[in-house]
């Protein structure tokens, strides 16, 4: 796999080395080894997620504080997202920086995302399945986040405003001014 560092500290997009031929494709989606030997740190995921969206779906911006903070691989299985990470580590040298990509399943890309920092992605094909693994179990207390449309952070989520699904927890986040 190639692993490439993105504008923020210790995040990551990985390309799996895909095999394909008449049957289809193979591909390892992620090996410890590799990973820490490219990248110099180490993980251990504990929980997988999946979801499923269709077109127009934001969300986010999420992450969860303290004890319970998580870092997350995210990929696409089955359609296109735009997948977005903000670093809130305070004494990060990339703090308050934004990676924005397009994972799709064709691309089969990958997104590694460190603990401390927020994330969401919008769908932008008519459905997605999105997969994710976390290095820490989900703790509803330790969850926060803020607005998806939040100036500060400035995203084009590249979903016109009046196609936008937004959840009603995602719509009562608070601004970061705030």
């Amino acid at each position: 796999m190639n692993i490439e560092q993105t504008a923020i500290k210790d995040c990551f997009v990985i390309t799996p080395k895909v095999f394909t031929d008449e049957r289809g494709y193979f591909m390892e989606s992620f090996n410890e080894k590799s990973f820490q030997e490219q990248t110099g740190l180490q993980t251990n995921f504990v929980q997988d997620n999946e979801s499923h969206s269709v077109y127009g779906v934001i969300r986010g911006l999420h992450a969860q504080e303290g004890e319970y903070a998580q870092a997350k691989l995210v990929r696409v299985l089955a359609g296109e997202v735009l997948d977005v990470a903000v670093d809130l580590r305070k004494d990060s040298p990339t703090y308050l920086k934004k990676v924005v990509i397009r994972l799709n399943a064709s691309n089969k890309q990958q997104l590694f995302v460190p603990r401390g920092c927020l994330h969401g992605f919008s769908v932008l094909s008519e459905e997605a399945t999105f997969f994710y693994k976390c290095d820490n179990f989900y703790h509803q207390a330790a969850e926060f986040g803020y607005r998806f449309d939040d100036p500060f952070f400035n995203i084009d989520w590249q979903v016109p405003e009046e196609e936008h699904i937004i959840s009603p927890k995602d719509s009562a986040l608070p601004l970061w001014e705030q």
